[in-house]
């Protein structure tokens, strides 16, 4: 397996990854622009574009903002509504793997800035089949969360006559360098597809044949939007992130500090500032990618912090190796409430496992052993001082 030389991240990630003579990944290489583009300048271009969008009559929303109770939501809304004087209108999909936290944190986002929110709860027994579907499908819990997520500000947008959908990052552009800032690239049907929904548009899955006919109806929900709807709106949707430097551990510890937003601590990264608003994420989901793929989610935090200079790649490797074999902790809770046995659920994944542990370590299966730098040492967790350096990175 070939990692990047300067992050962590393998050939083999699902984004698609290329590396230059260097061994240097385009995620690094195009991260690299953060240090040399004229921010200002972006900003200012981003306020023009604003400023197209703004309702002079004051009778709709200059714009909806996906929202959850963790990631970026908080800062975009910031951004936009305080610094750009916009009007949101605050759009959620319900995920039904709510936290505490991650129900406080939304609360509190709609009542600090003031703002209306919408939000999508569809029916929980459905909810249970199309995970059983997805996890026997794709090897996924997460579709329906991926689907709605994404699809459901483009109905409300196209609905509600309001042309513009402000998201926070594109993971594409961070994480692997897909495009370049300056593309200025924007939401599409076609990147959903492909990288959101791996493939399967909900359109896509009732046409075939072993799909629950109970649920097809049900479905209609996660369909895009035809063309004819999106253009009668003019609808477009932009990412903050090619317009504003994104260094999200420093964004979120202002919005902390500010809107008093709530973190916690995951078992799996020692980040504990993105996803808390899932109790599956850094969990069965996170387990789920590493079987899949053969690295967890601490494996994008450590490379986000590696290129933004707060990590070196060896302390970053410690971290992998501390954290990504730690034992996922809600697997039972979850059957109960899908209704799965644990053998029925572990036979579904190993239709889509690449990576099989033994004795706590991963291998490829029936090709080469994963690489030896990210085998943890099990003597490495009881290591206090680097315990520390896990604990102190983040608030």
């Amino acid at each position: 397996m070939k990692y990047c030389k300067k992050c962590a991240y393998p050939e083999n990630h699902p984004f698609g990854i290329i590396f230059d003579s260097n061994g240097v990944c385009s995620g690094c290489n195009v991260h690299d622009e953060k240090d040399t583009l004229d921010w200002n300048e972006r900003i200012n271009k981003l306020h023009k574009l604003l400023d197209r969008y703004k309702n002079t009559s004051k009778n709709n929303y200059d714009c909806i903002i996906p929202v959850s109770g963790d990631k970026d939501s908080y800062y975009v809304v910031d951004i936009i509504k305080n610094h750009f004087n916009m009007n949101p209108l605050l759009v959620s999909y319900n995920t039904h793997f709510n936290t505490l936290t991650g129900i406080r944190n939304l609360q509190n986002l709609k009542t600090k800035f003031g703002c209306d929110l919408y939000q999508q709860n569809v029916n929980p027994e459905f909810a249970k089949k199309i995970v059983r579907y997805s996890l026997k499908k794709m090897g996924s819990i997460f579709w329906h969360n991926h689907a709605g997520s994404t699809v459901f500000p483009i109905h409300i947008a196209t609905r509600l006559n309001i042309p513009l959908i402000i998201w926070g990052l594109h993971q594409g552009v961070d994480q692997v360098g897909m495009f370049s800032h300056e593309d200025e690239v924007e939401m599409t049907r076609k990147y959903r597809k492909e990288h959101d929904l791996m493939g399967f548009e909900a359109e896509d899955l009732v046409d075939l044949e072993d799909f629950p006919s109970e649920i097809k109806n049900d479905m209609k929900k996660y369909f895009y939007p035809t063309d004819d709807a999106i253009s009668k709106v003019a609808l477009r949707g932009i990412y903050l992130s090619n317009y504003i430097r994104w260094d999200s551990k420093t964004q979120h510890e202002k919005m902390i500090k500010k809107y008093d937003y709530n973190t916690l601590g995951q078992i799996r990264t020692f980040n504990t500032y993105e996803n808390v608003s899932n109790l599956l994420y850094d969990d069965i989901h996170d387990y789920i990618k590493m079987i899949k793929h053969g690295y967890s989610k601490v494996t994008d935090h450590v490379c986000q912090e590696i290129r933004l200079n707060r990590m070196s790649r060896e302390e970053g490797v410690s971290s992998i190796n501390y954290y990504q074999k730690n034992k996922i902790r809600h697997k039972k809770l979850f059957l109960e409430w899908l209704g799965m046995d644990g053998s029925e659920f572990d036979n579904n994944l190993d239709k889509f496992r690449n990576f099989s542990e033994i004795n706590g370590d991963f291998e490829i299966n029936g090709r080469t052993k994963y690489q030896n730098e990210f085998i943890v040492n099990s003597n490495e967790k009881d290591n206090p001082e680097l315990h520390s350096f896990y604990k102190g990175l983040y608030l």
